[in-house]
């Protein structure tokens, strides 16, 4: 018997996710941020055509297992697709094909009921990046590499498990299971770090990986509503807060909703953690429903960048569905560790 399975990651760069002085290109137009992937796979290739990431991992495995449930074979048959990088001049576009690095496939490792394979795929930008950067030779003029390392493992009753085992700090992951579904989403962007020191040796080519801080995949309501936040007629308030610092405090008056771009945001109601979200969540909305009062905090776990706008420009119902799906999750995980 045969059991194939496949899992994908897409990168791609969100907006307001570059800061310091190669923000300016962005701003002026020169070079764009990427709307987010699509929330169902699809075709990659088409996807790739359509300038929808920076680069993608399909990491497809198999294994042969006998008649007594003994694995006889395995193998690989993914690999990486990168795009390109295109820069207006003038109104003309100007486009610089991206770099491939070697596709990293680790040989199959067999585990406790089955074998599990590891593919990192990456590479970097066309176009030159000189910069400053902190460690010799102290000048770059290379760009920064960009990578993901997926890990599929297949066991012999056909089950199948995947995760985000290492990533660059920048650009944002989205990771797909074998029904082309988005999974996983990795929790936080670090350009400024990921610009200084993602060069040379400090890589899957050399000798580090970077691992991943991975949160859940917010729900179908929050993708909506966030469309409606982000591109509707009252431009959202754009913030970043420092790790540690509290956004809304419990008892407080409150009317504005916040969609986290990146980053994780704790919820405490009486000093008590109640869950961690990560990017694409909304919150706030409680107070809304509640007679303007905060029914708990908001605390930022890590350095988090977010959208703010009234809770008012939200239909009613649609806040009372997004209180509930919140209330739902943090009585099935009081304490989570994403």
């Amino acid at each position: 018997m045969r059991y194939e399975s496949c899992v994908t990651s897409l990168s791609w760069i969100p907006s307001e996710a570059v800061v310091g002085p190669a923000r300016a290109a962005f701003d002026a137009g020169l070079t764009h941020y990427d709307h987010p992937p699509p929330a169902e796979l699809g075709d990659v290739e088409e996807l790739r055509l359509a300038d929808r990431f920076r680069f993608a991992n399909v990491l497809r495995a198999w294994i042969d297992v006998d008649d007594s449930g003994r694995a006889t074979g395995a193998g690989y048959s993914g690999g990486g697709l990168i795009g390109s990088t295109t820069i207006r001049v003038g109104g003309l576009p100007f486009i610089f094909q991206a770099v491939q690095l070697p596709v990293i496939q680790r040989d199959p490792e067999v585990v406790s009921g089955g074998v599990r394979f590891w593919q990192t795929v990456g590479g970097r930008t066309g176009l030159p990046a000189p910069r400053r950067v902190r460690r010799k030779p102290f000048i770059q003029w290379l760009p920064p590499l960009v990578w993901t390392t997926l890990s599929l493992t297949l066991h012999t009753d056909g089950r199948a498990e995947f995760s985000l085992a290492g990533a660059s700090r920048f650009p944002r992951h989205w990771v797909y299971d074998d029904a082309g579904r988005v999974a996983l989403k990795s929790g936080l962007t670090d350009f400024e770090d990921w610009f200084r020191t993602s060069f040379g040796r400090h890589s899957p080519w050399g000798d580090v990986d970077s691992s991943a801080l991975v949160m859940a995949v917010e729900t179908a309501l929050e993708r909506s509503l966030s469309t409606q936040l982000m591109h509707g007629g009252r431009r959202p308030r754009i913030e970043r807060l420092a790790a540690g610092t509290t956004l809304a405090r419990q008892g407080q008056p409150g009317a504005d909703v916040y969609l986290l771009l990146d980053g994780v945001m704790r919820v405490e109601r009486d000093g008590e953690r109640l869950a961690e979200y990560g990017p694409g969540a909304l919150l706030g909305e409680r107070a809304c429903l509640e007679g303007g009062i905060r029914t708990a905090s908001l605390v930022a776990v890590t350095p988090c960048r977010l959208a703010t706008v009234p809770a008012s420009l939200f239909q009613r119902d649609a806040l009372e569905e997004l209180a509930a799906s919140h209330r739902r999750e943090q009585a099935r995980e009081p304490n989570p560790s994403f």
